[in-house]
């Protein structure tokens, strides 16, 4: 037997934001089926969520190495049967969908993505990662189905606090690609892909929770 090696990471605002968010997916998302989950970093959120939902299987992914392994760990450690091995998934390449399809094929039993999670992404990322999430988002959904997203938004081009629009510049200082999106450019995208902005949710510490159903 191979000796655990714990790779576990930890970020202290999921420890913050974990019970916000489950209170938001418990009103919202299907009553069973896989939940992906896209850029799941450390994988606090899929362990915690997976034990919250245990009539749901939770499918975690993210691009980065680092991050896999310390899903891994955690997942190991909540030895959970409903929690999946990560996948390898970057939105900002289109290949991500074949990626989750080949995986459909291997897992029929858990096959039907019902809902996509996407926490604290998009702030941190180049807007294609965005344009990815949702083009891929709607191959992947059916009508009804649910894409969430939670982190902080600007309301009509403005700032909903003085530490977001803090956050911002010191997002945009570390690569001018990142930054705060402006919650109509995503709710547009998300139209042009027959994504329906279903809720807006105001969360603690400045972020939102946005509840988009394929139309």
């Amino acid at each position: 037997m191979s000796r655990f090696v714990d790779h576990r990471q930890y970020a202290p605002a999921t420890e913050r934001n974990r019970e916000p968010i489950r209170s938001v997916l418990t009103q919202h998302l299907p009553a069973a089926g896989t939940i992906l989950e896209i850029a799941s970093g450390t994988g606090q959120h899929a362990a915690f969520l997976a034990a919250q939902f245990p009539s749901h299987y939770w499918l975690p992914s993210d691009p980065n190495p680092i991050a896999r392994d310390s899903i891994r760990s955690w997942r190991q450690t909540a030895a959970l049967p409903n929690l999946g091995e990560p996948l390898d998934l970057d939105v900002t390449q289109s290949q991500w969908v074949s990626t989750v399809a080949t995986w459909q094929q291997q897992n029929s039993a858990t096959a039907e993505i019902r809902a996509i999670v996407n926490v604290n992404m998009i702030h941190i990322s180049p807007w294609s990662a965005c344009e990815g999430l949702f083009a891929g988002a709607a191959d992947i959904l059916s009508t009804g189905n649910v894409l969430y997203l939670y982190g902080p938004f600007m309301r009509a081009g403005q700032h909903t606090a003085p530490s977001n629009e803090a956050f911002d510049r010191s997002l945009r200082s570390q690569n001018p690609d990142w930054g705060i999106r402006d919650l109509n450019a995503v709710r547009d995208l998300a139209q042009n892909q027959r994504f329906a902005l279903a809720a807006v949710i105001a969360m603690p510490a400045n972020n939102f929770s946005l509840i988009f159903t394929m139309v």
